[in-house]
């Protein structure tokens, strides 16, 4: 019983920890938030803040790991809904991941400022390696699906749903190299939407699907992630 309770305990302050982090992020970013405003907002001491956490990046990963199980809580109830068609599924799964975006917009900004520095690619490729493994076998599930629906005529349902994890993650560089630029230009705008564009043909090819099938980004869409060169954040995906 005394086991239980710690267990429930330690899980409880470490999303404390993690909610005070978020508003912090959300409301000061990521640079300016300090350990010591959350040691003052929590009132607690260093040595229990490191009891949970050994870094501020650390934080920071803790945060997109927990947004991702809410991600997947979207998620696992469109996979398995009997009721979707395939094409249906892949539009609301893609639909789902965006929302997810814009709901914690800024930690996004955060997220992306650091996830690209060039010391994070190790912690990077990990991370990128576990999405692989939760999200594969959803997609598989809904390429199955749709191979027998005869909307889809790829032949390898499992390397197709990998592929189009990579496709993201392309995505997400070419993007980013776009989005965290110091200067913005006149024709960014115009390279996201060749970008997504492309991204989704190639999804559609890979997929087997008939072209035009996959939603495309509207233009108002893209152009919300560039209001101004100090807020930037992710467009919407295929």
């Amino acid at each position: 019983m005394g086991r239980t309770v710690n267990e429930q305990e330690y899980a409880e302050r470490r999303s404390a920890i993690l909610d005070v982090t978020q508003r912090l992020v959300e409301t000061r970013g990521y640079e300016q938030m300090a350990i010591q405003d959350i040691l003052a907002a929590l009132q607690i001491s260093k040595g229990a803040f490191y009891h949970y956490f050994d870094s501020k990046l650390s934080l920071l990963l803790a945060l997109i790991e927990r947004i991702g199980d809410e991600v997947e809580q979207r998620l696992l109830p469109i996979v398995h809904n009997p009721h979707l068609s395939a094409l249906d599924k892949l539009h609301h799964f893609f639909v789902a991941l965006d929302h997810g975006k814009i709901e914690h917009k800024h930690l996004v900004l955060a997220y992306l400022r650091i996830w690209y520095a060039d010391e994070n690619a190790i912690v990077r490729q990990k991370l990128y390696l576990a999405r692989v493994k939760r999200f594969t076998p959803w997609l598989e599930k809904i390429v199955s699906q749709g191979i027998q629906e005869g909307v889809l005529t790829t032949r390898y349902p499992d390397q197709a749903a990998r592929m189009i994890l990579t496709l993201l993650e392309d995505l997400g560089y070419a993007t980013a190299e776009i989005l965290l630029a110091e200067e913005q230009k006149r024709e960014d705008l115009s390279r996201l939407e060749r970008i997504v564009s492309a991204t989704t043909d190639a999804l559609e090819s890979v997929l087997g699907a008939p072209a035009g099938c996959l939603q495309r980004a509207s233009r108002t869409e893209l152009s919300q992630w560039l209001v101004s060169s100090s807020e930037h954040g992710p467009p919407a995906s295929p």
